[in-house]
């Protein structure tokens, strides 16, 4: 009797606790949306909206869209992404619904891997004393690290372009480490992806973290990208051009 109380005990405790959390992410969701867009403002991260989910499908009018709920709204998305406080309010008021995403290569990148090689690598990063900034988990799969840009010279040739720089109509051509720069995007936190399941994109580590150099984390992530990939361990020696 005393066995199956403490277990009908434990159960209604995980049952208490599970409410618990829901509660919380409800609150979480109802008032900390703006909260949390005004912060990665502030980090210097421009936002920009972006389309959100409609069922399993994008709030768009594209007949099957390719991207549902995980691109700009605008055309226009590089010149209107923003740090602006007012405006970002407006629009996170005005569009209750809509996901935001961050302009890369303005004053960050993000390099985006397969979430269990991100999970390994940030454990390693962490382990090993390395800065590492604002980090996001997308439940489609990915793990998003914040970096500092590599810039936007007025020269154009002190810029050289690396065989990871990935732009949104290229993602597939990236399906290990794609590095988000000049002429891409990401979705920012927090943010929600389409389906029934409450999958979204949110932030391990939030972005009041100061952004790293790229290259301090470019090594761990292509090792663990490699080691997921079926241990190819010479990719983690490669050496990509980057900027002079």
């Amino acid at each position: 009797m005393s066995a199956e109380f403490g277990g009908r005990s434990g159960r209604q405790g995980r049952l208490s606790q599970w409410l618990r959390g829901r509660r919380t992410q409800q609150a979480a969701d109802e008032g900390g949306r703006e909260a949390l867009l005004l912060a990665a403002a502030e980090a210097g991260l421009p936002l920009a909206p972006a389309a959100h989910p409609a069922g399993y499908r994008c709030s768009c009018d594209r007949v099957g869209c390719p991207t549902p709920a995980r691109h700009p709204v605008s055309f226009a998305w590089q010149t209107q992404s923003t740090t602006d406080r007012a405006q970002i309010e407006r629009w996170a008021r005005h569009q209750p619904q809509a996901n935001f995403i961050t302009a890369t290569g303005m004053v960050h990148d993000v390099l985006d891997v397969p979430l269990d090689a991100g999970r390994e690598a940030l454990t390693r990063l962490l382990d090993a004393g390395i800065e590492v900034g604002p980090v996001a988990e997308s439940d489609d799969g990915r793990m998003l690290f914040f970096t500092l840009t590599r810039g936007t010279p007025e020269d154009e040739d002190e810029w050289w372009p690396c065989e990871l720089d990935c732009h949104p109509e290229t993602m597939d051509e990236h399906p290990g480490l794609r590095w988000h720069c000049r002429g891409s995007y990401v979705l920012v936190p927090p943010a929600r992806l389409p389906g029934d399941d409450g999958r979204s994109v949110h932030w391990v580590r939030g972005p009041e973290h100061a952004l790293p150099d790229p290259l301090s984390l470019l090594e761990m992530l292509t090792d663990s990208c490699a080691r997921h990939a079926g241990g190819h361990s010479d990719q983690a020696g490669t050496a990509w051009p980057l900027r002079r």
